[in-house]
């Protein structure tokens, strides 16, 4: 027999509160997969009677819903819910009033669903990913890591350098109104939806195929109306500044609200940053991660060629590439398509570099693969690999045209770091990729994964020694020192010439103008010498030459006129940008209006213009970046300061994000934690 259904409450309210989704709002339902969720049934005649009544409910998603896809599912009433597949049982006594209680499957398709029951009512609900349920493939067992991996809209993504970690706050906005529904129309226009919405919607019960498609759509090179364009000029006239972005939600507003046109421009942390709030949007654990100098090996040979001229100048023709950071991400789940032991984290990289399986995508590869050394396992193995492994080899070109190998110190892949749990300190992750170095398990790794290179005895140390050595502090506007320190470890005189060159760089390895050079053509050294030589960088004429970036690369080359044998140092130094000061006026209470009071001391010695603060953060800005322009110019050394008023909407620990920007600083960014009280 049949239920005479009148009207029906979806509990959105405490449903939604039950599945750690009410930051989207509670005026729908959005529940997690594998975990029960409530919806009361008010009869216009009768009352439920168990063992007369039926019910039969029938779930389905995507334009296809087929049972064989598992995009379907048709199911009654049960005696007890049954936690593997669509189930429901009434929960209540009998009454004209019913309390029904349906689980979704652990790996039923993510995505919108209609829910009919007995062709008499219809409601909508999303399924997401449910990192709380042991049964899904993306369970994670800490409430700590779910409260930072999934919960947190805010964070810190790692910029610099590998010896100057930039901690750059971001704010991921997950749970900000309408980033739900972009982040499931991001899925609805992949390709793979387009050309097959029932094959498609199917994959989406898998978390390796949504992160693999992620990885896909948030670069737009297939003109497959990815999210972001990506752009390395120094020059975003016809776009916005990837430095100008504080977060995530405007991007993906933006490419929502232009019918899908791809946001101008990206760099690899904003890539990385909007990833990694689709993945926490859909229930994905992810978290952002850096590594430094991170090889981009374009012929998978693992080693990255490097040549310079006698004067210290690249010559470089090849695409491979030391970047000078690299981000990406890192998902949580299960690999039951791969053999066992290759759980957990998964690195994907939505920044476009090559191409895979024919697309612009990378990973998910588990980081165990990669520490490991086995190659063959999906997906980009040998990519990711090389990323954090790859040998260099840097050689020297003569004028007669002949090239020396030069004996270099710099390494790949090091210092990898992402926000640690529950605090805005950095956690170095590098053992998670590789073993220590030098180690018996690193030279087995080598062996596996045929890195002849590594396993190659790095040739011996001519017994000359350099190293360069900066100062304590290198402020951009300063003009400051740094040194080269060469040393004589050997029994006998030496005669040297010492090139000490300074040039801008961008974080991926491009060379930029020189900022600084010296050429010592009679550097003598007797056994056990030592000599310091400085170099003079001068704002004056750095000031045009650097980057958003705020990075030099120092190079330091020695060559012994008696062997043509010589050594390379290099190191890439980070100017610091002046602190912004940032004071909370009024008591941070829920939807009590606040100030803002930001100040910054221009460093420079020429005056600031066009100078403006912007501050942004979840549950704290409206879900938009509120703006103060400052109507003069900055003199040097002189205060700037702005009064900037937002209202908190929820209350908890809070990232307000402050950027000022001008004429000559660029963006300066700064951030300060507000505990929001009720």
């Amino acid at each position: 027999m049949t239920l005479d259904i009148g009207s029906w409450d979806l509990a959105c309210e405490f449903n939604n509160m039950d599945h750690h989704t009410e930051l989207n709002g509670t005026d729908r339902l959005i529940v997690r997969r594998g975990q029960p969720f409530t919806v009361s049934l008010s009869l216009r005649s009768g009352s439920y009677q168990p063992g007369t009544h039926q019910l039969c409910i029938t779930a389905d998603t995507g334009k296809q819903p087929m049972e064989e896809y598992g995009t379907r599912a048709v199911f009654g009433l049960s005696d007890v819910i049954d936690n593997t597949h669509w189930s429901a049982v009434v929960t209540s006594p009998p009454a004209d009033t019913i309390t029904l209680s349906i689980c979704s499957a652990p790996d039923a398709p993510i995505g919108r669903y209609i829910l009919t029951l007995d062709s008499q009512i219809q409601f909508e609900l999303i399924l997401l990913f449910n990192p709380w349920c042991p049964r899904d493939a993306v369970y994670m067992d800490s409430k700590d890591k779910l409260e930072e991996y999934v919960l947190a809209q805010d964070g810190i993504i790692y910029r610099g350098d590998a010896k100057y970690p930039v901690p750059l706050p971001w704010y991921f906005g997950q749970f900000e109104d309408s980033i739900l529904d972009i982040c499931l129309r991001i899925l609805d226009v992949n390709p793979k939806y387009q050309r097959n919405p029932g094959k498609d919607c199917s994959g989406r019960r898998n978390p390796v195929y949504v992160t693999r498609v992620l990885s896909a759509m948030v670069n737009s090179n297939d003109r497959d109306n990815g999210v972001l364009v990506g752009c390395w000029k120094n020059s975003f006239e016809d776009g916005i500044s990837p430095m100008s972005w504080k977060g995530s939600v405007n991007i993906l507003r933006n490419w929502n609200s232009t019918s899908c046109m791809s946001v101008r421009y990206g760099q690899c942390w904003v890539f990385a940053a909007v990833a990694c709030t689709v993945s926490r949007a859909l229930g994905i654990p992810c978290r952002v991660v850096t590594n430094y100098l991170s090889a981009h090996d374009t012929n998978t040979n693992l080693v990255i060629e490097r040549y310079y001229d006698e004067k210290g100048q690249l010559l470089n023709s090849t695409r491979d590439m030391i970047w000078n950071y690299h981000c990406w991400v890192e998902s949580w789940m299960t690999r039951p398509d791969l053999k066992a032991g290759f759980d957990g984290w998964q690195a994907s990289d939505p920044t476009p570099q090559e191409k895979s399986e024919g697309v612009y995508c990378c990973g998910p590869v588990p980081l165990q693969a990669i520490k490991e050394g086995e190659l063959t396992l999906k997906y980009d193995a040998p990519f990711v690999f090389a990323e954090v492994n790859a040998d260099l080899e840097t050689y020297l070109k003569y004028k007669d045209g002949s090239m020396k190998r030069l004996y270099d110190k710099s390494k790949v892949g090091q210092k990898i770091s992402t926000k640690s749990v529950g605090s805005d300190q950095r956690e170095d992750i590098t053992h998670l990729y590789k073993y220590a170095e030098g180690s018996d398990e690193e030279r087995e790794v080598f062996q596996k994964a045929n890195h002849q290179n590594k396993l190659l005895k790095q040739q011996d140390n001519t017994g000359l020694h350099i190293t360069i050595k900066v100062s304590a502090e290198m402020r951009k506007g300063c003009d400051f020192d740094v040194f080269a320190l060469v040393t004589n470890s050997t029994s006998v005189d030496k005669k040297c010439r010492l090139v000490f060159a300074s040039r801008a760089v961008a974080y991926d390895g491009t060379i930029g103008q020189e900022c600084g050079f010296k050429d010592l053509l009679n550097v003598e050294l007797p056994p056990g010498g030592e000599r310091k030589v400085p170099l003079r960088l001068n704002y004056s004429k750095y000031c045009n030459a650097i980057t958003q970036d705020n990075l030099i690369r120092l190079g330091a080359l020695l060559i012994d006129y008696s062997t043509r044998d010589a050594i390379l140092d290099m190191r890439t130094i980070v100017l610091e940008n002046p602190e912004i000061c940032i004071r909370i006026l009024g008591e941070p209470k829920v939807n009590r209006r606040l100030a803002a009071e930001v100040t910054l001391q221009n460093p420079l010695s020429e005056p600031l213009e066009a100078c403006c603060f912007s501050i942004e953060g979840a549950n704290l800005t409206g879900n938009k970046p509120i703006t103060e322009m400052i109507p003069t110019r900055v003199e040097p050394g002189q205060e700037v300061k702005a009064k900037i008023y937002f209202t908190p909407t929820h209350c908890g620990v809070r990232k307000l994000l402050v950027d000022f920007n001008s004429d000559k600083l660029g963006h300066v960014k700064g951030f300060r934690n507000v505990i929001i009280g009720k």
